[in-house]
């Protein structure tokens, strides 16, 4: 954790650049310990610690705008590195939309970082040893009852990597308008990566994760069968027909349909021209029953904050509400440069909102469109972010009649994401709280499939 003498130290940077000629100020101090204990096959492979401490420093000099940042946080040093670096600003450019974000924006009850409620004291009384005995008792191999391989099952299992860490992240913003922020975390997290091997000697692979802030409720014994059971699935794969089908995306991959809308609304993709989302505010671009909203309050949520890297203060509020666009992500600058009123820098914490009904499941999904194919993987692809034309690798299920018949890889999916929206048939309420986006399990029609 940052210390009180870090957090004086901090203090006194802001007003030493401030007397050294900077006009203003803004410091983040970042501090954040992992460890890490990874597996093979049932035995200790590597074991890690990582400590990182750093400072950045924004300086506004004379109309001029910099960014450093250092990791030598001792008096002399810093006092060494501001200077040089207010005399490098003022050999730079003019940019007369470079500020500060207004003092009423700004965050004002982060004070003692743990606002939020992600810091598990827990995390400190951690021992090598604690942390050995819970990789291992997460790895399958160290427990083959929990594997789904019997002596019956069409396939063995040939390997199994997994890793286990767990971690401290403390961040504090101070500015010289009298910002002052923190935000202190703990995260413990195991991913584990499967092979697995047909009786024709075919291999398939297939990862699983989960992740928590607080380790009594963190739960990883079910990875690895996880990841067992979607590598079996993948037996047998061969591509479908082309053609058009209804879609069902799981939970687990379905940030990747999400995430290009969110950075299409990012203002410097619209100044730029690079967003297909330009002018498209007040807009009804989407299917009414879409509904993302930004819920960066969710406390005891990794992911949840009080405020952005500016110190800007976080809102609960509707990005698309009913199919219509209701905000882009607006930080200080691109709002004086595109002189519109700013927001906050990124969507914090982004939730689809589930159908009005809620409860539902991909299961639930696939039984009411009937026929279709089941997205449980991308491999590869892009996205034209300027037109929203996309192109991606899947692998995952057929579906008839709501059941999964056989598995499917090696096929495309193509469109147009505003196209693709406009075709959502319903929304899940299944989604994973470990990951950072929200996305539960999604339904679409007449999404084009080749193979």
């Amino acid at each position: 954790m940052i210390t009180q003498e870090e957090l004086k130290l901090t203090r006194e940077c802001v007003e030493f650049a401030k007397a050294s000629g900077a006009s203003a100020v803004r410091i983040t101090l970042t501090k954040s310990t992992e460890n890490l204990v990874a597996t093979l096959d049932g035995e200790i492979d590597k074991v890690t610690r990582c400590a990182d401490r750093s400072m950045s420093i924004a300086l506004f000099v004379d109309g001029r705008y910099g960014s450093f940042s250092i990791n030598k946080l001792e008096k002399e040093a810093l006092e060494d590195f501001i200077l040089r670096a207010i005399e490098t600003v003022r050999m730079l450019a003019p940019d007369e939309f470079r500020r500060l974000p207004e003092p009423e924006r700004c965050c004002d009850n982060a004070v003692g970082g743990r606002e939020m409620e992600l810091y598990d004291d827990a995390w400190a009384g951690l021992t090598p040893e604690d942390r050995t005995r819970m990789a291992l008792d997460a790895a399958v191999s160290c427990h083959p009852e929990r594997s789904e391989v019997s002596s019956t099952a069409p396939f063995r299992l040939i390997s199994e990597e997994g890793e286990f860490s767990d971690s401290e992240y403390d961040i504090y913003v101070v500015d010289s308008q009298g910002l002052e922020c923190r935000h202190s975390e703990t995260s413990f997290d195991y991913g584990v990566e499967v092979t697995i091997e047909d009786a024709e000697g075919n291999k398939y692979s297939d990862y699983w994760w989960t992740a928590s802030p607080f380790l009594k409720d963190f739960d990883a014994v079910g990875c690895g069968q996880t990841a067992i059971l979607r590598a079996g699935a993948q037996i047998g794969a061969k591509a479908a027909r082309s053609g058009r089908y209804n879609m069902v995306v799981g939970a687990e991959v379905a940030s990747r349909l999400v995430t290009p809308l969110l950075n299409a609304l990012n203002a410097s993709s619209i100044q730029q021209g690079n967003s297909f989302l330009v002018g498209s505010a007040g807009q009804k671009l989407f299917h009414e029953g879409l509904t993302i909203m930004d819920e960066p309050w969710r406390k005891g949520e990794t992911g949840s904050k009080l405020f952005d890297s500016e110190g800007v203060a976080t809102k609960q509020a509707s990005i698309i509400k009913d199919g219509v666009v209701q905000r882009y992500f607006v930080n200080t600058y691109m709002s004086a440069k595109m002189g519109i009123p700013a927001t906050v820098e990124d969507a914090i914490r982004p939730r689809l909102c589930g159908w009005p009904e809620e409860g539902l499941d991909r299961e639930d999904l696939m039984a009411r469109c009937g026929n279709g194919i089941l997205v449980t993987d991308f491999n590869g692809g892009n996205c034209n972010m300027t037109t929203g034309d996309f192109s991606y690798g899947i692998s995952g299920q057929l579906f008839e009649r709501g059941k999964p018949v056989r598995p499917v890889h090696e096929m495309l999916i193509t469109g147009n994401f505003l196209e693709l929206w406009k075709h959502l048939l319903a929304a899940g309420s299944d989604f994973r709280p470990c990951s950072t986006k929200l996305i539960p399990s999604l339904a679409f029609s007449e999404v084009d499939f080749s193979g």
